[in-house]
């Protein structure tokens, strides 16, 4: 199935982020590895502002386990990137986000990412169902 973009009326939270100098590749635009960079910088920022997530303190962390990403137009330096941020599935120990980033105040996402965070016990690693402190500001991100 063909992927299509997203617009910003698809998502729940937005953070902006300035590209940086490093981010552009050879070809004069975003490499396509540093998509997930944002990715991870939205995702991780908004659990330690919901307070879900206190690094180092944390017991329940949330290790990615699966990632993938698609482009619909070019991204790169200099240039401010706006990222949505919301659920696609909300489990007892896992959770799917989906990141679009806009491009400055372009409509429809340039790229769509897909997060997925399984929570696991910091000191053994086994997946752990997600506590009330993650559960709640979770449910903020998931459209009815």
């Amino acid at each position: 199935m063909r992927q299509v973009p997203s617009i910003r009326e698809d998502y729940l939270y937005f953070e902006q982020l300035n590209t940086r100098w490093r981010d552009n590749d050879v070809y004069g635009h975003m490499n396509n590895a540093v998509f997930y960079e944002y990715a991870d910088t939205v995702v991780n920022g908004w659990l330690i502002k919901k307070g879900s997530l206190d690094v180092p303190k944390s017991e329940t962390v949330g290790l990615v386990v699966e990632t993938r990403c698609t482009f619909f137009s070019e991204l790169k330096f200099p240039n401010i990137i706006t990222c949505g941020l919301k659920l696609n599935r909300l489990g007892n120990s896992s959770v799917e986000y989906e990141i679009g980033l806009f491009s400055d105040l372009e409509r429809k996402t340039a790229a769509k990412i897909i997060f997925i965070h399984v929570f696991v016990d910091v000191k053994t690693r086994r997946p752990k169902k997600i506590p009330q402190k993650l559960l709640i500001p979770l449910k903020t991100l998931m459209k009815n």
